[in-house]
């Protein structure tokens, strides 16, 4: 029998037609109703499906045997709020996450050495940096000189500037604020240096395209990090013509090593990827285009997100709508009726309603059929909970966003408007079905954070003990469903991933520890030994 040590030196040379067999495995899964599973062997068909998973003691089946050697054996993890090109292209250029303090960040991108005419890159958070305000284009011009840069914000809805990005762009004092966005400024009225939501357009269509090379580049690299956290299939909330086009390629490379359920960004992308409708899985089930995403509002970190009041920290501040309430139903209406999944960005407290409302001008044929999506369901009004599981809208979530927000989010919006945010169990409890996701790389892609942050409602240095609003966290099984059976099904993937059941695709991982039995506080410390795609590996531990 052949031990886990040589099992994925032997995975790609298996014979065509091979059945194998992976023993002595501590294995779980959930079955169709959601209820944990356990097994002790898995069986792989020649096709790279699950053909069988057996209890301890089982007689096995003929065929090529692999000892897992006690180790924990999962289904593989499905983020189903992801954006892989964005992943891929931080990666590849200036990282700001983690950094504590404006310093820091100065001192990272001295260290920057861009090959291209422009300094690019994000991850940066002005709340972390404990500067109580945004930081300015004079502060990243002593960082990088007289070369452009654009560096958006951990949360994508922001982006700062140096001066000389801002001149060639031709922003002064004059240039207006565009519809849906703003350009922060002094007293005066000039530019300080960050531009939010659509104001970031003006400098980025300055920026020059990244040649195919690069553009596949990032894409390998987020797939190949995408691989190492334990990541099997991501829905990719929001790409253009050019994103598809890169993952036909790679698909038709055998390159594309996790499945991704796209949703094209508006109307215009619907139009242009799929003319004739949406495009389902196809015949491997690595890729589909049926879904498109709009964006109601902004960001909290940004005071972006649409408020019905006030921000408690800017009085005469409530956000910004990206659209009119009743152009967004008709975009919402118009793309249902041809047949796609609508799935909407909202984090606001208006934000939410106007989509809710939204989606309640959608025949309820139609959202049973397509299960439309509210992406971050963030800060809901309390009177708009029960409309997610009345209009069946499913709530997708990302619960490292409630860790790494909630000091802020007490500053933005106050303690009556938390009572319905991050509200998960409650959703949950009201029969609301859930998706898990990261919204990566505004948080890192590892599914174990996220599982960890659903749990215990601590970031990952254990604050606030006892967990942030706890009285909304979620059991093991429910956060695991969430990365799981319940991504697959917001992807119309149900029956193809997300559990290891017969007629199934084999995408598992093998982990280093049981999340299930260890203490929810280390859930994020869990460690990929390996991951499979249909059998396959597609990842394995040095």
């Amino acid at each position: 029998m052949k031990t886990f040590a040589t099992m994925l030196l032997l995975g790609a040379a298996m014979p065509a037609g091979a059945q194998t067999v992976y023993t002595n495995a501590n294995g779980y899964t959930l079955d169709e109703a959601g209820a944990l599973q356990r097994f002790a062997t898995l069986v792989v068909g020649r096709d790279g499906k699950v053909a069988a998973t057996l209890p301890a003691g089982a007689e096995l089946p003929r065929g090529k045997k692999i000892d897992v050697g006690g180790k924990t054996l999962l289904p593989g993890l499905i983020d189903a709020h992801g954006h892989v090109m964005s992943l891929g292209e931080l990666a590849l250029r200036v990282d700001l996450n983690g950094t504590g303090s404006l310093a820091e960040a100065q001192a990272r991108l001295k260290a920057y050495r861009s090959s291209g005419g422009w300094v690019l890159g994000g991850g940066w958070n002005q709340e972390r940096w404990n500067l109580g305000r945004f930081p300015t284009a004079a502060e990243l011009d002593v960082a990088i000189g007289d070369k452009p840069a654009y560096l958006t914000r951990v949360d994508g809805h922001a982006a700062w500037v140096n001066a000389r990005a801002l001149a060639l762009s031709g922003i002064t004092r004059d240039t207006p604020d565009p519809a849906g966005g703003r350009i922060e400024r002094d007293a005066q009225g000039n530019a300080t240096g960050v531009l939010v939501d659509a104001a970031m357009k003006l400098v980025r269509d300055k920026i020059p395209a990244p040649t195919v090379k690069e553009q596949e580049a990032a894409l390998a690299k987020a797939l190949e990090i995408m691989a190492s956290v334990g990541m099997t299939g991501a829905h990719d909330a929001g790409m253009g013509p050019a994103d598809w086009a890169r993952y036909q390629r790679f698909l038709k490379r055998r390159k594309l090593t996790a499945r991704i359920y796209a949703m094209a960004r508006g109307p215009d992308a619907v139009a242009a990827i799929a003319p004739k409708g949406p495009i389902g899985w196809d015949s491997k089930d690595m890729l589909a285009m049926q879904a498109m995403k709009l964006q109601a509002d902004g960001a909290l970190g940004s005071r972006g997100a649409w408020m019905r009041a006030d921000y408690s920290d800017k009085p005469g501040e409530k956000g910004l709508p990206f659209y009119e309430e009743g152009l967004l139903r008709r975009m919402i209406i118009d793309t249902s009726a041809k047949g796609f999944q609508v799935n909407v960005h909202a984090i606001g407290d208006a934000a939410n309603g106007a989509v809710l409302a939204a989606f309640a001008s959608v025949p309820a044929e139609q959202r049973g059929a397509l299960r439309h999506r509210n992406e971050h369901a963030q800060i809901v009004s309390l009177d708009d909970l029960p409309r997610f599981t009345r209009l069946g809208i499913i709530a997708s979530i990302q619960p490292t966003h409630a860790t790494s927000d909630k000091g802020m989010a007490e500053a933005r919006v106050g303690e009556l408007r938390l009572q319905g945010g991050y509200a998960w169990k409650t959703l949950i409890d009201s029969g609301t079905k859930i998706a898990g996701g990261s919204d990566f790389p505004v948080e890192p892609p590892n599914p174990f954070y996220g599982l960890h942050a659903a749990v215990t409602r601590m970031d990952r240095n254990g604050a606030p003990p006892g967990g942030w609003r706890a009285r909304e966290a979620l059991t093991m099984v429910q956060a695991f469903h969430s990365f799981t059976l319940g991504a697959a099904y917001a992807g119309h993937a149900e029956s193809k991933v997300g559990s290891l059941t017969p007629g199934k695709w084999a995408d598992f991982i093998i982990v280093d520890r049981d999340p299930f039995v260890e203490p929810a506080a280390g859930l994020w410390r869990t460690g990929i030994e390996s991951t499979w795609v249909a059998g396959k590996p597609v990842f394995r531990k040095k």
